[in-house]
């Protein structure tokens, strides 16, 4: 199996739900495995100025956790000030999300790194322009998923629709993390243990791990609970490796 050019986009089944510090552990993850692992924000909304530069705290937690940084222009093409949906913060600004200017962008990082971990906005479904949204990004980019469940009430039926929507718009679901981010949910292994059986027989779609409820946790620590290896395998089966 080649570990060589890898490339997977990373939704959620909601907004506020770990996606970021997933996509950080699952860089950590394959900094250990020896890949050179590179993060892609296309589109950050919400930032600060730090001494004249603008900056996105989730991109920064990205560069954070990636072992081969990308300039900020090729990492995050879009980063909007407003922290509010995409659409309307690029109203906001004036700026149209241009799909080929980021898929130009995941072409060059992809040079410059073994892996390269892209992160969308939001759910699957957010809207991007008014003809186009996160799941076209996706299409544009032609990448398999990997989905991150929130784990808390309703997050059986948030991740089947997610799973049914990447798949109705012809994509791969490379494996899906469950993210314990109610540590007060009731049955979350009960909940896991059902969306393990109904996300592989419906979508093959394997748990890549359980990351527990982890206040103040880095994302070294998070990517201990992930099997990286189970991830590059099904990789290379996408693939046809």
């Amino acid at each position: 199996m080649s570990l060589a050019n890898v490339s997977f986009f990373v939704t959620g089944t909601d907004t506020e739900i770990g996606k970021t510090f997933v996509s950080a552990a699952l860089l950590r993850g394959l900094t250990h495995a020896s890949l050179r692992a590179a993060a892609l924000k296309p589109i950050a909304a919400g930032a600060y100025e730090l001494d004249g530069v603008w900056h996105n705290e989730d991109a920064d937690q990205l560069d954070a956790a990636a072992s081969v940084l990308l300039p900020p222009e090729m990492r995050t093409p879009f980063l909007l000030k407003e922290p509010a949906a995409p659409h309307i913060a690029a109203a906001l600004e004036g700026v149209t999300l241009d799909m080929a200017r980021i898929v130009d962008c995941h072409r060059a990082a992809c040079e410059r790194a073994d892996a390269v971990v892209v992160e969308g906005v939001g759910g699957f479904r957010v809207p991007l322009t008014p003809t186009e949204d996160t799941a076209d990004l996706a299409v544009a980019l032609g990448l398999p998923v990997v989905l991150v469940v929130g784990m808390r009430l309703g997050c059986i039926s948030h991740a089947l629709l997610t799973a049914e929507a990447v798949a109705a718009r012809g994509l791969k679901i490379a494996g899906w993390v469950a993210n314990r981010i109610d540590p007060n949910m009731t049955f979350p292994q009960e909940n896991i243990d059902t969306l393990r059986t109904l996300l592989a027989a419906q979508f093959d779609a394997p748990l890549l791990g359980v990351v527990p409820h982890m206040r103040g946790a880095s994302a070294d620590d998070a990517a201990h609970h992930l099997n990286i290896d189970t991830l590059l395998a099904r990789l290379s089966a996408l693939a046809g490796r």
